[in-house]
Formats: structure tokens, C-alpha cells, sequence
């Protein structure tokens, strides 16, 4: 079933579609939507991972590459990077589309006053919404309430795509794709502590649980780099079966998840002796992994096939396949 709904107001104007509505016994137990964001059409996917229901909201701007949820769980935050990827020329993204999770309806456009590429974006431990501004080389902080400017902090270096920000909200870390580095950011003064060397070229970030390692994915060899928080070096590197990308590790702290795009698979490494030991097969091209806090689950996005996988943390086996959207790619969990 599609329906599709035209709607303008406050100066923008938004597609909703709706499809794969199956009702299942027990969805109302979901404790939470996901949310993926889709670079092939530019879109929004709502999921029910329980149910199956699909809600897509898309964009008047090209395209959102991440996504998050405010901490209640009713709107999400998507900025309009561009139409390509990090480095590479193309359009300049300078928006944030605000969009309502239970009306599935873009409520509102944050300006950022001029090209900036914002790609990253997650709420602080202060309430404040943090967004990665590439052009400006800058980690931007606003006011979700007056949707203003109220900060920036520098990074030292170009095309800082991701951040991993520390759980007392004090510290983040930017991963900077071309030049290979990673900069340390002070959110209380909101100022450059350093920038570490790492590789040739980098991706993804993660922090342990315990913030005491970052870790980030040499793009030319197949490792993974363990930053030391407390020295602000390289302690030592994680070996892959294959290049890495995204990370993130589980909650108790024991496990990192990596993700492997040309193998297609999903590496486990045992975070007490840094090394894999296993690997979990998933759909094509995974890019990131975003693991449930309430349950021992991990959805990993599958940019070629539009897909997310959904593995079971206990069995290390894929368990269901949700469809989203071609390019599907950042993840964010919006809590009911």
C-alpha cells in the first residue's frame, strides 16, 4: 500500500511515503523506531523493527548522510550534507531538516547561514545539538530550542566527518577523512586540544564504553587504530580480515563490532585482547553499526542493497533483514 501526501508550509515542502504497512502481534512492545538515513533517494526511513512498518519522509534537499533522534525520542534531526561524498566535489550542504517522528512530516529547517557540509550530528550531555560543519573545519554547536547558533569548535583539520563524543559530554573526537588524523575537541571551552596522526586516510570513530580507547578505521590497510584518551596516541592496532569502516561497541564494553564493506561482513573483536574473533556475514556494502542499549542487538546498514541488517548479539548470526532504501547509511534510535 503507498499513499502519498504534498505539503507545504514554513517555506519548504516534503513527500511523505508509506509502504509495507504489517501490522504484527506485539509491535506496540517496540520500545523505540529506527531511524535510517538513505543517500540513493534522499529519504528518511522510519522502521518498526518489530512489526516490519516502513515510513519514509524525503527531503527537499540532497542528501542527509546521518541522522539523530532528540533525547525524547520525537523529532529527528537530518542534515543536508550534498550530493557527494567526503572530498569529492559537489554540492554544499547549509540545512538541517527537523522532522517530526510520529506525524512523519518535516516541521522545520535549520539555516546554517552559509555551505558548510554538515554530515554528524548527536545531542550532548548538555542538551545542545552538536553538527560537524566540514568546510568551516569546525564541530558547530546549537540551541535546539531557538535553533541558533550558540558555538563552534575548531578542529584543526579538513574534513572532519564523524565524532565520537565522551559520556560525560567533556571531550569529542573527529575522524579527518583525507588528511588520516583525529582531533581532540574540549567541549567545555569548546577549543582544540590536539590533532593525532593515525594513517594515510581514515573513516569512521568510536569510543569504548569506558572512554579510555578510540577507535578508527585505516582506509588503505586492513586495521583498525587504538587511540589511547589518557596519552592522545596510537597505543597499538587491531588487525582486520578486511579494511574496516564503521565500529561501535557493545554496552557492557567486551565487544567491538566492524564493519567490512568489500567483504560484506561484520568483524567481532574481543576488546580484552584486541583481537577478532569472529565474523558475521550481512547484506552488501556495510557501513554502520548502531547497537541497542536495551537488547542484545545490533542493526548494521547496507548502503548497496538498502537494506539493515539485524544481528543477534548472543548467536553472532543475522536474524532478519529490514528494507529500507537504496544508499542506506547513518542510524539513529528514536526511543517511544
Amino acid at each position: 500500500m503507498k499513499n502519498k501526501f504534498a505539503v507545504s508550509g514554513m517555506g519548504f515542502a516534503f513527500l511523505l511515503v508509506v509502504a509495507s504497512i504489517i501490522p504484527v502481534q506485539g509491535a506496540d512492545k517496540a520500545s523505540g523506531l529506527l531511524l535510517v538515513a538513505n543517500q540513493g533517494d534522499h529519504t528518511l526511513s522510519i522502521l518498526d523493527p518489530e512489526s516490519g512498518t516502513i515510513a519514509k519522509v524525503v527531503s527537499p534537499e540532497i542528501r542527509g548522510h546521518e541522522v539523530t533522534a532528540s533525547p525524547d525520542g520525537k523529532l529527528a534531526y537530518l542534515p543536508m550534507y550534498g550530493d557527494s561524498g567526503v572530498g569529492l566535489p559537489g554540492t554544499d550542504g547549509h540545512s538541517i531538516e527537523v522532522i517530526d517522528i510520529a506525524k512523519h512530516s518535516i516541521v522545520s529547517t535549520i539555516e546554517l547561514g552559509h555551505p558548510v557540509r554538515p554530515h554528524w550530528v548527536k545531542f550532548g550531555a548538555d542538551g545542545l545539538l552538536y553538527v560537524s560543519a566540514e568546510l568551516d573545519k569546525a564541530v558547530d554547536v546549537f540551541d535546539p530550542k531557538s535553533q541558533k547558533l550558540v558555538g563552534s569548535i575548531p578542529t584543526g583539520a579538513v574534513e572532519s566527518h564523524m565524532v565520537a563524543m565522551s559520556k560525560d559530554g567533556k571531550r569529542a573526537y573527529t575522524s579527518n577523512v583525507g588528511p588520516g588524523t583525529v582531533s581532540v575537541l574540549d567541549l567545555t571551552s569548546r577549543k582544540l586540544v590536539t590533532v593525532i596522526p593515525v594513517a594515510q586516510t581514515v573513516q569512521r570513530i568510536a569510543l569504548s564504553v569506558d572512554d579510555k580507547w578510540v577507535f578508527t578505521a585505516d582506509q588503505k590497510q586492513p586495521r583498525l587504530a587504538v587511540i589511547d584518551t589518557s596519552s592522545n596516541k596510537v597505543s597499538q592496532w587491531i588487525d582486520l580480515p578486511s579494511v574496516g569502516y564503521g565500529n561501535a561497541p557493545t554496552p557492557e564494553g567486551k565487544w567491538l563490532l566492524v564493519t567490512m564493506p568489500s567483504a560484506n561482513q561484520v568483524a567481532v573483536v574481543d576488546l580484552a585482547t584486541m583481537k577478532v574473533t569472529r565474523t558475521v556475514d550481512v547484506s552488501a556494502h556495510p557501513g554502520e553499526v548502531l547497537i541497542r542499549s536495551d537488547q542484545p542487538v545490533a542493526y548494521v546498514s547496507c548502503s548497496r542493497d538498502g537494506k539493515v541488517a539485524v544481528i543477534d548479539l548472543k548467536e553472532w548470526r543475522v536474524v532478519k533483514t529490514l528494507d529500507s532504501s537504496p544508499g542506506a547509511d547513518g542510524l539513529a534510535w528514536a526511543k517511544n
